[in-house]
């Protein structure tokens, strides 16, 4: 009997679904949380994140096992960026009386973002590789692992660096917005989808449709932005 459980063990953590499970089965945990305390750092992904991490590293069981069904979340990841588009159609007028701002917005806020690392990475003297690894940490997953590759980054440093940095923003970027006082909900969503993309964005939409409407364009122009400025800048 031990045998054949520990067969069935194997078999479910080699599939697909064991990543599947403990994916679905964390993150509803941190829906749990959240409702219980409303507060940024009982945000569902954060939670599920860490809760994943603990999983794993405390039952010893590889991430390429995990990334087996995680892989199938992650696949839905461009069509869930698609599905933004709904709320920005709902905003059009909006979007319209307010393209120039968005247009500068993306621009300087990419080319800062940008700015920011290349400047920090220098100051801690961090290897070259690493620097253009974390060059996409604003954009959105499927653009910056593209523009990683083609900068010569480690796609997996990207990864870990936009997704702590789509967390970090949407934890953070509501008591920015109360502590500088940011009462257009355009410049609100714009700040939040430009440097914290698609988390962010989760965030934005809590605050206001316009917000999230908002902020689910400028994912996609800071991705464009931030392409152009690599492509023009000296990195």
């Amino acid at each position: 009997m031990s045998e054949t459980m520990t067969s069935l063990y194997q078999t479910f953590i080699n599939s697909p679904f064991f990543g599947l499970s403990l994916s679905i089965f964390t993150f509803q945990l941190g829906l749990a949380l959240n409702r219980r305390w409303r507060h940024p750092l009982t945000h569902p992904l954060l939670v599920s994140i860490i809760l994943c991490c603990l999983f794993l590293g405390l039952t010893g069981i590889p991430y390429e096992a995990y990334y087996k069904g995680g892989s199938i979340i992650a696949a839905f990841l461009g069509p869930a960026t698609a599905v933004l588009a709904v709320s920005m159609y709902e905003q059009l007028e909006t979007l319209k009386k307010n393209i120039l701002p968005i247009v500068v917005g993306t621009l300087v806020g990419s080319v800062t973002a940008i700015g920011s690392i290349i400047v920090m990475g220098r100051l801690f003297n961090l290897d070259y590789q690493l620097i253009l690894s974390l060059i996409p940490k604003s954009v959105t997953t499927p653009i910056g692992l593209s523009l990683s590759e083609a900068l010569g980054g480690i796609q997996s440093i990207t990864v870990a660096a936009i997704i702590i940095t789509g967390n970090f923003g949407a934890l953070i970027c509501p008591t920015l917005i109360k502590l500088f006082r940011v009462k257009n909900p355009v410049a609100a969503g714009l700040a939040i989808g430009t440097c914290s993309h698609v988390t962010g964005t989760t965030k934005a939409i809590e605050l206001g449709e316009v917000e999230g409407a908002i902020s689910g364009l400028a994912i996609g122009c800071a991705g464009i932005a931030t392409v152009l400025w690599c492509a023009v800048l000296p990195l």
